[in-house]
């Protein structure tokens, strides 16, 4: 039997996956947080499909996106980064990954963990959403992320991310994960 997916889920194996393992499912883990905060701002301007398909050369790049790590890269290792043909090699992008990598870790201090900062902004709860490319949740968020200096987060992007870990819930009605 053959099941409903939302709309843009394929038909690529990799996106189905995608949509049916990750997308939408809530995320508690920091490091899997962090990971969707770096995909999600390198994938400004592009699809999501060319994110997911240098998937594992992202992984692989930024050392499995431990936090701790990619906070300590130096000039050298982004260049490094800006060379490797695997991953998207745009220097902002990637110098913001580090930088961010950083403020992550600044908010896990305060907060105990990114999870607690990054849900404490609806109380622990999903929000079904409108199907929309921002909202006021995601400029509250980008706002307040953007104060503390990180970088390509800005209201599409976020609301992207909450999508992807489970704080917006946007399955289609007729999907199976609705």
């Amino acid at each position: 039997m053959t099941k409903t997916r939302c709309s843009w889920a394929g038909p690529e194996e990799i996106y189905i996956r995608y949509h049916d393992e990750e997308w939408g499912i809530p995320t508690h883990d920091d490091k899997e947080l962090f990971e969707m905060l770096v995909l999600e701002s390198f994938q400004a301007g592009l699809s999501w499909i060319t994110i997911l398909k240098k998937r594992d050369n992202f992984k692989e790049a930024f050392d499995d996106f431990d936090i701790e790590k990619v906070a300590s890269y130096d000039e050298n290792k982004i260049e490094d980064l800006r060379s490797n043909k695997g991953i998207i090699r745009h220097k902002g992008k990637i110098a913001s990954a580090v930088n961010n990598a950083k403020i992550f870790i600044e908010i896990q201090k305060e907060f105990g963990s990114f999870d607690s900062y990054i849900w404490s902004f609806t109380d622990g709860e999903i929000i079904k959403g409108e199907y929309l490319t921002e909202s006021d949740l995601s400029k509250s968020i980008s706002n307040d992320l953007k104060k503390r200096g990180m970088k390509f987060v800005g209201p599409t992007i976020i609301y992207s991310y909450l999508e992807s870990i489970g704080i917006i819930d946007n399955h289609q009605e007729n999907c199976f994960r609705y």
